[in-house]
């Protein structure tokens, strides 16, 4: 079968097909023929090699696949079917065939749009995740950076379900602000500009309630002196290469900071977090959650989608589809 590896750390160049064995599901796995990949950002600083997180050669791409159900590995769930068509998180998810823990599929009815149902598995579940953490309660301001993303544009839409007040969202060009906007973001700030904080505060003069970063570097230290008193800083990654890190007298102002890993978050409550895609699925079938799906390619021109998530100009989630 195909599967996209890159065997040196670079550009979007580096990516490229291999042909491999169908992996063999494993204790609990099932295989899935798939249909269709929804891409993550994380791994475009994965394969660019200058992240705190290097991987070894040659390297996968993780990603939230769609497709349906060929093969059972042993002691699989009652319930898992041969045929069934789901959403899962893979490891190794650019490929015709993927092997996933069966414990964390995510239905997809049989009419859905393939690469919108992307999001069930991991993608949306992290969103709403995000924003449990935080404790978003009605009424709260909430400052989401990046949020024509992926993530961020789920989030902007999963804030108002929970009541948000005010939700502020940044991106870097006019089309991504008006994206933002169309999402419910009340407010829609250029990040690119150096004076955003101060446009922030602005529209929270008071401070925000809640952040959720996965900037790092100097976005997330930004973004914290903008949280008011017993405001909660969420960061769940680091996009610009950067850890973030927090010294002892910017959490004196009672703010709080917590980190957030979808992996982390199912080891730790794995029942609450089956809850959150269920939630997720609920608030998709109801129409309150609308998955965004910029573009989609196929398979080979997996560089493609990697240019676009490096210049950070897509619309909501990018697809490839098989």
């Amino acid at each position: 079968m195909r599967s996209v590896r890159y065997h040196q750390y670079g550009g979007p160049e580096v990516l490229r097909l291999d042909e491999v064995p169908i992996p063999e599901p494993a204790s609990g796995q099932v295989l899935i023929e798939v249909e269709a990949i929804g891409a993550n950002a994380i791994d475009t600083v994965l394969r660019r090699g200058d992240s705190p997180w290097t991987r070894p050669l040659p390297g996968t791409l993780t990603g939230d696949v769609v497709g349906r159900i060929t093969q059972l590995g042993p002691d699989t769930p009652p319930g898992v079917q041969i045929g069934q068509r789901v959403a899962a998180l893979s490891e190794d998810a650019f490929a015709d065939y993927v092997a996933v823990d069966a414990d964390w599929l995510a239905p997809v009815p049989d009419d859905a749009d393939a690469g919108a149902a992307t999001v069930l598995s991991m993608t949306a579940p992290l969103a709403l995740r995000l924003l449990k953490v935080g404790q978003v309660s009605p009424g709260d301001t909430v400052l989401i950076q990046s949020a024509a993303g992926t993530i961020g544009h789920l989030a902007v839409q999963l804030a108002r379900t929970l009541g948000a007040g005010s939700i502020i969202g940044t991106a870097s060009s006019a089309a991504r602000l008006d994206f933002i906007r169309s999402n419910g973001a009340g407010s829609a700030i250029d990040s690119s500009q150096e004076d955003w904080p101060e446009q922030v505060r602005k529209v929270a003069p008071d401070g925000v309630d809640v952040v959720l970063d996965a900037v790092g570097g100097k976005v997330f230290d930004q973004g914290l002196e903008l949280l008011a008193p017993l405001g909660r800083m969420v960061t769940y990654g680091a996009i610009s290469g950067e850890l973030p890190t927090v010294e002892g007298n910017a959490v004196f102002g009672l703010k709080y900071v917590a980190g957030v890993s979808m992996l982390g978050w199912r080891a730790a409550r794995p029942e609450a977090a089956r809850e959150d895609v269920a939630e997720v699925t609920r608030l998709w079938q109801s129409g309150e959650l609308r998955p965004a799906v910029h573009a989609r390619y196929p398979l080979p021109e997996i560089a493609t989608i990697h240019k676009i998530l490096d210049d950070r100009t897509n619309l909501g989630r990018l697809v490839a589809g098989v």
